[in-house]
């Protein structure tokens, strides 16, 4: 089933049309399924980051239409959009984003306090995401009282509590040690593979990326390449390495 379908996305930083603006996509299409996990790569300055800030409602396009479950979001007032990212996007960052005078639990729960959720829906959804991601006993502390990886896999759960059609991640896996990354790209796999949740991850690391299905590849404001994963992981890390070797080029991230 088609969740996304964005259509000749351009985004002009700048004056539209003045020789010396800055067109970080350039004519960009694609469609995401239903229960695919897909990365976005390519060099800084490529437009990965404003592809996903467009599809996901943060930015809008210059021109082109993105369309979710056969809603197009470029069409929606502030509010509408507040309302519908809250109840059918979620969200994971590098830097966590977690409340520090929240507690775990607390934090988890935010989005569906936020929708005015039954106290014992709640109290249940959380025991079970907590579980799953082996965070229950961590269910009273601080964020600043556990580590990275500990963190951002309560940033995973607070994004899958009121269960999202569609997860961004935003290189989830950037301040976090190599077994700390390892940990929460599991829960990424898991929560793939288990809860069918349709994920897109931006990241610049290509551990991280090989536990994707497909990687899109952005250069100069445009899809450059598209790459599937067959085999082992480790198969498509170095296939994922092999591309990057290819397209290269270097500069500032927008």
């Amino acid at each position: 089933m088609e969740l996304v379908k964005a259509t000749n996305l351009t985004k002009v930083y700048g004056e539209y049309k003045v020789e010396n603006a800055t067109k970080a996509l350039n004519g960009v299409s694609l469609q995401v399924q239903a229960g695919e996990f897909i990365g976005v790569m390519g060099p800084s300055g490529s437009g990965k980051s404003t592809l996903v800030n467009i599809l996901s409602g943060i930015t809008a396009p210059t021109t082109g239409a993105v369309e979710i479950e056969g809603k197009e979001i470029n069409q929606m007032d502030q509010d509408e959009m507040a309302v519908f990212r809250r109840r059918k996007l979620g969200f994971v960052f590098q830097d966590f984003n977690l409340l520090e005078h929240l507690t775990v639990k607390e934090n988890i729960m935010l989005p569906m306090v936020l929708e005015k959720r039954p106290k014992e829906e709640m109290e249940q959804k959380a025991s079970a995401i907590m579980k799953q991601f082996g965070i229950e006993h961590l269910e009273n502390k601080y964020p600043y009282n556990i580590s990275g990886g500990q963190q951002q896999r309560v940033a995973v759960s607070r994004a899958l509590i009121n269960d999202p059609i569609l997860v961004f991640a935003d290189e989830p896996t950037g301040n976090l040690d190599s077994k700390s990354a390892n940990a929460v790209m599991n829960c990424f796999s898991d929560i793939n593979e288990q809860n069918k949740a349709t994920i897109l991850m931006v990241t610049h690391d290509v551990f991280a990326a090989s536990f994707c299905k497909k990687i899109i590849f952005i250069k100069d404001g445009q899809i450059a390449m598209e790459i599937v994963r067959k085999g082992t992981r480790k198969e498509f890390f170095d296939y994922i390495l092999d591309c990057q070797a290819m397209i290269g080029g270097v500069s500032n991230d927008l």
